[in-house]
C-alpha cells in the first residue's frame, strides 16, 4: 500500500455517513506488541441530521471486524441516544465513549458484558467557555436571538479523556478511568 492511500484509510468519519464520503468508519490496526484492535465511529441520530442508523450500522460493522479489541467513538448530541448504544453494543465493543457535548461526564462505568462506558468524554480546549467559545458571545446570542461571529476562547485549557484497560484476548474493559489534564 503506498503512502498516499495509508493516509486517506485512516482519516476516521462517522461510519454511517453516505458511502461516498471521504474516509472510513473503521479503522483496524495493531499495537507495536502486536494486539489488534478497532475503531469505530458513529454520528447520532437524535438532532444530528445524519443519514443512517448508528444501531444498524454498528451491527453490521461489528459482524466484519476481526478485533477483539474495539473501541466505539460515539459522536450524538443526546444522552439517551449515547446510553441506548452502549447498552446495545455491550459485550460486543471494548468501549462506548461518546463525543459531542464538550462537558465530560461522570457516569463512566463497565456495563455487565465487559463494555466500557461513559456518555461523553469532554473537550481538548479552553475550559472557561461555552464548548470552547468565549463566554459572553454566546450568551449574547442566547439573550438577543441574533447571530454573531463565535470566537474561540482563550486559557484554562484542559484535555479531556478516558483510560481503560482490557484483556486483549477477549476484549472485555476491566477498568475505565476520566481523566482531565490541564492547569
Amino acid at each position: 500500500m503506498n503512502a498516499g492511500t495509508d493516509r486517506g484509510r485512516r482519516v476516521l468519519r462517522p461510519a454511517n455517513y453516505h458511502p461516498g464520503s471521504p474516509g472510513k468508519g473503521v479503522f483496524e490496526g495493531a499495537t507495536a506488541s502486536g494486539v489488534h484492535f478497532a475503531v469505530m465511529n458513529l454520528q447520532g441520530s437524535i438532532f444530528m441530521n445524519t443519514p443512517s442508523d448508528p444501531f444498524h450500522t454498528a451491527d453490521a460493522l461489528l459482524a466484519q471486524i476481526s478485533a477483539k479489541v474495539i473501541l466505539v467513538d460515539f459522536h450524538a448530541e443526546a444522552t439517551s441516544e449515547k446510553c441506548a448504544l452502549g447498552w446495545h453494543l455491550d459485550g460486543r465493543a471494548t468501549a462506548v465513549l461518546g463525543t459531542h457535548t464538550h462537558i465530560p461526564t461522570a457516569d463512566e462505568r463497565i456495563l455487565p458484558g465487559g463494555t466500557a462506558y461513559q456518555t461523553d468524554v469532554g473537550m481538548s480546549g479552553p475550559y472557561d467557555s461555552i464548548i470552547g467559545v468565549e463566554k459572553d458571545l454566546v450568551i449574547r446570542r442566547f439573550l438577543t436571538g441574533m447571530p454573531g461571529k463565535f470566537e474561540a476562547a482563550k486559557g484554562n485549557p484542559k484535555m479531556c479523556a478516558a483510560l481503560i484497560a482490557c484483556d486483549p484476548l477477549t476484549g472485555r474493559a476491566s477498568t475505565i478511568q476520566r481523566i482531565m489534564l490541564g492547569e
